[in-house]
């Protein structure tokens, strides 16, 4: 507790008691985390890019390639295999020396052709007869076709033609003394993003902030690279947090807003709260903090609920408010001394809380609906990579984790806090979206041995101790159903409510749909996009009751399946398309198909598709086209 606010606080017998049960953290489950794209970024140069590198260097046999980038990690490839983390814990001393050129900042010899030399400037050059002239190797159009801010060169000792570079933008390799380059940043964990922006969502994917990019996205679909994107939401918060600086007098490092409520951390650790959208501002309280406040989490139901991390080592690195910032409590605790703190994020219904820090992630459950002692932190297991964790997101529904671990990217794993607040779901997108008959369901965080609606069984398909799938029957009826569901001796009831159509396209952890090419089977994405006049089959569940009627648990059949009985329709970029057939999904239980008839003219790229049942649409999802 901040010994400034400790006597304003009094807390009731109710919520003490709540409290109590609350501050046993459950046991650490393991995730199994899966990650989303890969370390590169497509900035449309020779390759696609990565993060700064700081020095690149051959082993003086030449059949290693080292790197260290600029987190100090050195990793080492051989004859363009892999990268992997190489021994050495210093690189050598330069091999160069500084030219008699105002636009050449170092040259680099090579050991056996005394006449070949190369030079770094703003761009690399290269000389043939021991620096009399030189010929620029990376400029085309005005514009470096490797990216700006080279760092460092190396010379193969084996070949004077084989050379590498080291910039802000990566590694890059040249088999013929600098005519034409290639990124060596395949494999290579140099991504350089700072948080996560957005979790993927309907048509959008996840975005994250890279470091000298901005705002980047890994598109549902996509298979290369992280492409730069406008965010208005990233851009509108660089603007606010300017303005700020300037109006409250700190240099605000993180504003967070819900509802009327806009907090502004700053770098020596003050937050200010506004209650009215910044028409009025709460001075920030007095507290006994040291370091930049590195994140703000705020509940989107009540956003007097915040937590604020602090990327420091001090004693404080977490504080809670659940009042807009009149007071703040100290939920430290236990958590280890000397880890730092880069982001938070927590589920207020199940009272899970969840750091990113420089030694992985952290967890507790706490009541945050009423303020009081910290609960104990336990570090979560599992197989990220050893590198530290700069950021974790909730999706909206609390039933994903995402974290984005420095220089691999982004990782996701169903939300551990699943394990002790399990939860039921759409079996297509995790969403919360009412339920339809026949339609296949998720039920995270539960063994489901068995499952009923009244008298009517509802088939167990799948069952784990982190996720069971079942699929009700096609008989129900009603708006509202009591669905039982029995995990050994233990039974639990949960209602839910009933539409005679609820659709839902299948989407994976990266937000892809499963749509595939009707002639092939092939599944569609960015590398394999849909024609122009081609027949697509889009999988989905929620669709209702089909004729003739189908037990349900029971994959259909692989001839004549039987057929929605509403009318399913398509939209594509909210135009109508043709729908040849909506059926079961032949040899698939709980699984719909719908096949549609592209138009013979249609736009190049990314498009929105969605169904439509009953008056009620699906989520929406990213497809490609190619005419």
């Amino acid at each position: 507790m901040c010994p400034d606010v400790t006597s304003q606080r009094l807390p009731s017998l109710l919520a003490l008691v709540v409290l109590a049960a609350a501050a046993q953290t459950p046991p650490p489950v393991r995730p199994d985390w899966r990650p989303i794209g890969v370390p590169l970024v497509d900035l449309e140069l020779a390759s696609a890019a990565s993060g700064p590198v700081e020095r690149v260097w051959f082993a003086a046999d030449g059949e290693r390639l080292l790197v260290r980038t600029a987190r100090g990690r050195i990793f080492q490839i051989r004859d363009g295999e892999r990268w992997e983390p190489a021994q050495e814990s210093e690189p050598p001393a330069l091999q160069a020396f500084s030219p008699d050129s105002p636009w050449l900042a170092r040259v680099f010899p090579h050991p056996l052709d005394p006449l070949r030399r190369y030079a770094l400037g703003a761009d690399v050059y290269r000389s043939d007869d021991g620096g009399r002239t030189w010929v620029n190797l990376t400029r085309y159009r005005g514009r470096s076709i490797i990216g700006d801010g080279v760092r460092d060169l190396t010379v193969s000792p084996r070949d004077p033609d084989v050379i590498a570079v080291a910039n802000d933008f990566g590694v890059w390799r040249s088999l013929d003394g600098g005519l034409s380059w290639t990124g060596l940043n395949v494999g290579l964990p140099n991504l350089p993003a700072r948080r996560i922006l957005a979790v993927p969502v309907g048509y959008h994917g996840i975005r994250v902030e890279l470091d000298g990019v901005g705002a980047a996205e890994w598109a549902p679909g996509e298979r290369q690279a992280w492409r730069p994107v406008r965010d208005a939401g990233f851009e509108q918060e660089l603007r606010l947090r300017r303005d700020l600086s300037s109006l409250l007098g700190g240099q605000i490092t993180a504003v967070s807003a819900s509802g009327d409520f806009l907090y502004a951390g700053a770098a020596d650790g003050r937050i200010w709260v506004s209650p009215d959208r910044g028409q009025s501002w709460r001075l920030p309280p007095r507290l006994e903090v040291r370091g930049p406040i590195g994140s703000i989490w705020v509940d989107t139901g009540d956003p007097r609920l915040a937590l604020a991390s602090l990327e420091a080592s001090g004693q404080v690195r977490l504080l809670r408010t659940t009042n807009g910032g009149l007071f703040w409590d100290d939920l430290t605790a236990n958590l280890p001394e000397g880890v730092l703190v880069h982001g938070v994020t927590a589920d207020k219904s199940s009272g899970a809380i969840y750091l990113a820090t420089d030694q992985g992630i952290f967890y507790t459950r706490a009541a945050l609906e009423a303020p009081g002692p910290a609960t104990p932190w336990v570090k979560l297991p599992g197989e990220l990579p050893g590198a530290p964790v700069r950021d974790v997101k909730l999706d909206p529904d609390g039933n994903q984790l995402y974290v984005l671990v420095e220089g691999y990217g982004v990782f996701v794993a169903m939300a551990p806090h699943r394990s002790w607040s399990w939860k039921v779901v759409n079996g297509a997108d995790y969403s919360s979206r009412p339920v339809a008959p026949g339609a296949l369901l998720g039920v995270l965080g539960l063994r489901v041995d068995e499952a009923a609606v009244g008298s009517l069984a509802a088939p167990v398909l799948a069952s784990s101790a982190t996720e069971s799938q079942i699929q009700l029957p096609f008989e129900i009826e009603g708006g509202r159903i009591l669905l039982a569901l029995r995990n050994g001796t233990q039974t639990f009831s949960v209602g839910l409510p009933l539409e005679s159509a609820s659709p839902s396209i299948f989407v994976d952890h990266e937000g892809s749909p499963l749509v595939l090419d009707a002639a092939s089977g092939v599944l569609l994405d960015a590398m394999k996009p849909a024609r122009s006049g081609s027949r697509i089959q889009v999988l989905a569940t929620g669709l209702g009751k089909v004729r003739p009627p189908w037990p349900a648990g029971l994959a259909a059949p692989l001839e004549d399946p039987p057929a929605v009985v509403a009318p399913v329709r398509a939209y594509l970029d909210r135009l109508p398309v043709e729908v040849t057939r909506a059926t079961l999904a032949p040899g698939y239980a709980g699984l719909y198909l719908v096949e549609i008839q592209l138009p013979d003219i249609l736009n190049w790229g990314p498009a929105e598709l969605y169904l439509e049942s009953e008056g009620k649409q699906s989520n929406r999802v990213r497809i490609y086209l190619e005419p």
